[in-house]
């Protein structure tokens, strides 16, 4: 039996999973991590990390072992647009507070899509707004603006 990368594209998920995974376990090392009781800041990246680590280490075996398909022609316009809504939400939840911040992450990432239109992303937004709103602020009592001071929040 050869070995070699069978599944291109399992392969090169698989190590951007297990990159990501390892940045985030890294860039965790200097907050306390605490106890699953007690957690500390690093405790939920320190997780996920790990959880993202494994999950990139077996779609790389499974590409070393399992034939799939080739990797096309990669381009950084629609990853770009995620990212930068994702950015564009850290910018702008203090000034504008949650909802509109969160309204804009889903709009712009969702552009992305082939898929996308606009009825339906609005709906999204809004719903995911009003939603978060609620259960982050209201009911878990979490100190993010829902307005924000631009808006007189």
């Amino acid at each position: 039996m050869r070995i070699g990368i069978r599944n291109p594209k399992d392969f090169w998920s698989g190590v951007i999973f297990a990159a990501v995974g390892i940045a985030a376990i890294v860039l965790g090392r200097d907050q306390p991590t605490g106890t699953a009781m007690r957690m500390g800041p690093a405790y939920f990246p320190t997780l996920l990390g790990i959880l993202l680590t494994l999950i990139g280490l077996a779609m790389t075996l499974r590409a070393l072992l399992r034939p799939g398909s080739r990797v096309d022609e990669f381009t950084f316009g629609k990853p770009a647009l995620v990212l930068g809504a994702n950015v564009l939400f850290g910018l702008l939840l203090r000034p504008l507070g949650l909802v509109v911040a969160l309204i804009a992450l889903v709009l712009v990432s969702a552009y992305a899509s082939e898929r996308f239109r606009w009825p339906a992303a609005v709906a999204l937004a809004v719903g995911l707004a009003a939603t978060s709103a609620l259960a982050f602020v209201r009911l878990l009592g979490l100190p993010i603006p829902i307005l924000g001071t631009w808006l007189g929040g």
